[in-house]
């Protein structure tokens, strides 16, 4: 939660001192001017603003809460980027006025002040209200990157409250700040968070079915990476990095951060103070003391309270009718409590058709909500983590049967509300639940699938070495795209062999002396030397430790700790690899045998169905009919570049033929991307 809180943190201290600022040059300027009658024309000024600003941020809060999935994505992506764009623009501006604020403030006041009371209103709203609407688009999107609210609103009300005592330290000279300095050093670190809220909204907007490359990753380290680590929360919380981002989103962080930046830190150490404005006069111009008899008669003709009552209901009023409209929650959506104790309260039978339950958790633990068929334990929707004193939204469809709810709290006991029955009929499809004992026996098939695959790999390997001890490197070459495919067609086991898959096909990237470094060892480091002309005496000890390093591999195998629940997530995982390293020629240290793996993690990927397939086939037989058909169509566009013992290296496959195989193999990673879901492991069993 405190992670998520920072950006809003800084967002709230530096909104609120530009906000806190202005009302203080507001409020001197027209005490100077000896026109204190005036002041409360400023509050109602803003008080508007932070009306409309709060009404902007319910606006955007509920009117999204009903809406389907990818228009939530595409929705929450639009603003985001558009967050970044204020954001940008704030910064760059505070940098440029910080000095002249006062003085370009002061003008307007007196210029208002001869106009009469309605301009003294508007100008105040017009100075805050700009910092009040970009606070709550930056809070919306940095509470939905963060998935929780109170992580950000919290940050957020602190940094107003210390924005507030510092204005009121400036406003009564009791404190000295470099203004300058501070937007400086806060818009620097903005401009990084900015650049991370960028890439978030860019990924909605790709999930969102709005811009290409959802599959397309640049990065992708979940494997390896503990996102839950106190420092991988950080890294995402603050800076919206993630073990996986795609190739947009990179491109776009890179880019904004390199050139955003570089004109910011340039204009700041160009930019030159300007010749500051003359102060206005303290003294009341003949046009600012009619205007202030113009305006004390008009207080006498109406209640003081009117105008500001009238600025607060008015957007409040907009803002309900805009939610009410947008149906961000269905006429007779249900308010469903859940607790420790008393799962499902307020639960009644409802209507047929696609329904929202809002879910309150009244208990003291976080909760995981699934709403099921009490008979058969299958799951019409769920919430995950559903915290204490908060409210979520639950989107199901109703058809005719027997309904309730079951609640699984941390650290405590299953319980299940009474059921309910529904009459009609509809299109319902619930998902069987999934335990860890459905996976038990998949996984044993798959282990054995594995552990025959490193026997054979075994004899493999040592045949490579002899090859190359022989200095039959020609041989050499053969057998080692045999052993690499052998390999390659485990995929699914690769986060299970703990270091001997950085021994065996570990890469150069990263290492110190690239491919010549001493920690470059396995298939790729033989690849290299084979396809590069090195001996085959430079080559023997790369190829004895190949040989070891799989016997190793073997004899530890039985006893790595083989996670149940990501055998389901490799089915996806597996070719997303694929996509990223093998067609993009990423991995080619010179035999250009790419395709070759490709096809290799396409078995690996046939097998681990094939385990699968009886719970996949009892919860969505279709899926299986769509999957096969892209595998089929896939296989065969691999086919086409093997002729004989050869593979037609990627680089040299034409553009159409290279565009065919990267959308196949994008549609097949789309219809194999619901597998995880549907065989999740699911407490409501």
């Amino acid at each position: 939660m405190w992670d998520d809180a920072f950006p809003s943190f800084l967002i709230g201290l530096r909104e609120g001192l530009e906000a806190g600022l202005i009302v203080s040059i507001l409020v001197a300027t027209i005490v100077r001017a000896d026109q204190k009658s005036r002041l409360p024309q400023v509050w109602t000024g803003v008080l508007a603003a932070i009306a409309v600003a709060m009404s902007f941020g319910a606006v955007l809060t509920f009117s999204a809460a009903n809406m389907p999935a990818t228009a939530q994505e595409a929705f929450g992506g639009a603003l985001s980027v558009i967050a970044v764009g204020f954001v940008t623009a704030m910064v760059f501006w505070m940098r440029r006025s910080a000095r002249n604020l006062s003085s370009e403030i002061r003008e307007k006041v007196t210029a208002a002040l001869s106009m009469g009371a309605g301009m003294l209103v508007v100008t105040s709203f017009l100075a805050v209200g700009r910092e009040g609407l970009e606070t709550a688009l930056f809070l919306w999107t940095t509470a939905r990157a963060a998935g929780e609210s109170t992580g950000p609103l919290i940050g957020a009300a602190v940094g107003l409250v210390i924005a507030a005592g510092l204005c009121w330290g400036l406003y009564r000279r009791v404190l000295k700040i470099n203004l300058t300095k501070f937007f400086t050093c806060t818009g620097i670190v903005l401009i990084v968070i900015a650049s991370g809220v960028l890439g978030y909204g860019l990924r909605d907007l790709q999930e969102g079915g709005v811009l290409p490359g959802a599959h397309a990753f640049a990065v992708h380290f979940s494997d390896s990476v503990d996102a839950s680590s106190w420092w991988g929360t950080l890294l995402q919380g603050v800076f919206n990095l993630t073990p996986q981002m795609t190739w947009l989103q990179v491109v776009a962080y890179v880019a904004y951060l390199a050139v955003v930046m570089t004109l910011f830190v340039r204009g700041v150490r160009t930019a030159k103070p300007k010749p500051a404005a003359a102060p206005a006069e303290s003294g009341k111009t003949a046009g600012a003391a009619e205007a202030g008899k113009s305006a004390e008669a008009a207080s006498r003709r109406r209640p003081a309270w009117v105008v500001p009552a009238a600025v607060v209901a008015v957007p409040v009023v907009v803002a309900g009718t805009v939610i009410a409209l947008g149906g961000s929650k269905p006429a007779g959506a249900q308010t469903v409590s859940v607790s420790e104790t008393d799962c499902g309260k307020g639960f009644t039978a409802p209507k047929p058709g696609r329904q929202t339950f809002q879910m309150h958790n009244t208990g003291n633990k976080t909760s995981e909500v699934y709403l099921i068929d009490p008979g058969t334990n299958a799951v019409f929707g769920e919430i995950e983590g559903l915290a204490p004193g908060t409210t979520r939204g639950l989107v199901a469809t109703i058809g005719g049967g027997q309904y309730a709810w079951r609640c699984v709290p941390t650290g405590g006991k299953v319980t299940t509300s009474a059921a309910v029955r529904v009459s009609g009929s509809g299109n319902t499809r619930p998902v069987a639940p999934v335990s860890e004992d459905d996976l038990q026996q998949p996984l044993k098939a798959y282990k054995g699938y594995v552990d025959a695959g490193l026997a054979t790999l075994i004899g493999q390997t040592g045949k490579l070495a002899d090859d190359i001890h022989s200095g039959d490197l020609d041989a050499a070459k053969k057998d080692w795209l045999t052993a690499h495919l052998t390999y390659s067609s485990l995929g699914a086991a690769y986060g299970t062999f703990e270091d001997f898959d950085k021994k065996i096909n570990g890469r150069a990237d990263g290492l110190p002396d690239g491919v010549h470094d001493k920690g470059f060892t396995g298939f790729h480091r033989i690849e290299y030397g084979l396809w590069h002309g090195e001996s085959a005496d430079s080559l023997g000890a790369p190829a004895d430790q190949l040989a070891a390093d799989v016997k190793g591999l073997r004899k530890a195998f039985p006893s790595q700790d083989f996670d149940v629940s990501d055998l389901p997530l490799r089915t996806h995982e597996i070719l997303e690899n694929t996509l990223q390293f093998e067609l993009t020629a990423d991995t080619d240290e010179g035999s250009g045998t790419n395709l070759a793996t490709a096809a290799a993690n396409l078995s690996g990927t046939r097998e681990l169905l094939t385990v699968l397939r009886p719970l996949i086939a009892k919860r969505d037989a279709a899926l299986l009919t769509t999957v096969d058909g892209d595998i089929t169509r896939v296989q065969k566009l691999l086919d086409a570049a093997h002729h004989g013992d050869a593979w037609t290296p990627v680089d040299q496959l034409d553009q159409t033929s290279r565009q065919t195989l990267n959308g196949a193999t994008g549609q097949l990673l789309e219809d194999l991307a619901p597998i995880p879901d549907l065989l999740e492991i699911r407490k409501s069993a």
